[in-house]
């Protein structure tokens, strides 16, 4: 594990100290940079972000970013994509108008829908801990040899958003997370990319758990 290349994609946008921090925590060495050789050859690839899709996107094509993430994909490596950095991965965004996305996984990112008037502890957004749980009635085992392996269905996890992602092929959503009046992706997966709606770098022991699972792969 420590002798991996593990990238964290620098766009100018994300917790990079946080998740770089994390990374180091588990015994490994991350690497912080827009360098587009370095993300193109790194062996684990982590994009991170947090604010809006669109500026996000704008991010990713000033810095010329976008390229080497797509020839890391086709290199069959392991891609994390956190929070908005999951959204990215997406075909497209309603956040502040439509915007295209990297169409790694085609589906859609949407806002939450607005509560209803008496549900005066719904906010959006959503900021603060919640559950996460298999979609439907999966095996015991449905999570081995993914990023949530070793992780029981129900635990907690720390999530800041306001908009969700709705994969069109539903089997790619892997864990799903209830709030107001949506039942949403939480983790997703497709091949070689993943991604988690929430911050395992903000959500304790189980979150450095998806971590290490994710540098095993």
């Amino acid at each position: 594990m420590k002798d991996q290349k593990i990238t964290i994609v620098d766009y100018g946008m994300g917790n990079l100290f946080s998740i770089e921090r994390a990374i180091n925590y588990i015994g490994a060495k991350a690497e912080i940079t827009s360098d587009r050789l370095k993300i193109a050859n790194a062996d684990k690839l982590i994009l991170p972000g947090v604010g809006a899709f669109g500026k996000a996107m704008d991010e990713l094509k000033e810095r010329k970013i976008i390229e080497a993430v797509y020839r890391f994909v086709e290199s069959k490596k392991p891609l994390l994509g956190i929070c908005l950095g999951m959204q990215l991965l997406f075909t497209e965004s309603f956040e502040f108008g439509h915007h295209k996305g990297l169409d790694l996984i085609k589906g859609r990112v949407i806002r939450f829908r607005d509560p209803d008037p008496n549900w005066v502890n719904f906010k959006i957004p959503q900021i603060g801990w919640n559950k996460i749980k298999s979609p439907g009635e999966e095996p015991w085992d449905y999570w081995k040899n993914t990023i949530l392996e070793s992780i029981p269905t129900g635990c907690f996890f720390y999530f800041v958003h306001s908009y969700i992602c709705v994969p069109e092929n539903k089997k790619y959503s892997i864990a799903e997370s209830e709030y107001g009046k949506d039942l949403y992706c939480a983790v997703i997966n497709k091949d070689n990319v993943w991604g988690c709606q929430f911050h395992p770098e903000k959500s304790g022991e189980a979150g450095l758990k998806i971590y290490r699972n994710f540098l095993k792969i």
